[in-house]
């Protein structure tokens, strides 16, 4: 009886330690069949980036429909699709716009990823008016 339990535990070890063995060794599936998009946007009163004060942040997570902190994600996302990820395009300022020529500059940054690339984007606006003008959806927030 003593060897016909111990017999039993034995092969109750081997099955769970293969078990666990398998799970390890299994890959991880993948979340989501879209190359990865978040971002991490500023804006902030300064120069530049490394000198700024920064006023505001937000999350913007493109991956599928457009999640995270910003207000408007979804419509950040579309902004950004829209212009194939290039943030030059979106804070380019209307030509129409009237604004003082004060210097008060306004920085706004993204890092992180757009669509599997590495994203480090700097821009500086001479005054809030000017940023207003330039902004787009992405960074009103």
């Amino acid at each position: 009886m003593r060897y016909i339990t111990g017999g039993i535990a034995l092969g109750a070890a081997l099955v769970l330690g293969g078990l666990a063995t398998t799970a390890q060794a299994q890959p991880a599936t993948p979340k989501s069949l879209y190359a990865p998009s978040e971002l991490v946007l500023t804006v902030g009163y300064g120069d530049n980036a490394a000198t700024a004060s920064i006023q505001r942040a937000v999350t913007l997570s493109c991956s599928s429909s457009g999640t995270g902190t910003h207000p408007a994600a979804r419509a950040a996302c579309a902004q950004l699709r829209t212009a194939n990820g290039d943030f030059d395009a979106i804070t380019k300022s209307a030509a129409d716009r009237m604004c003082t020529k004060e210097w008060n500059p306004v920085t706004v940054t993204a890092n992180g990823v757009w669509q599997g690339r590495r994203v480090a984007y700097e821009h500086t606006f001479a005054n809030p008016c000017a940023m207003e003008g330039g902004k787009g959806l992405v960074f009103e927030f």
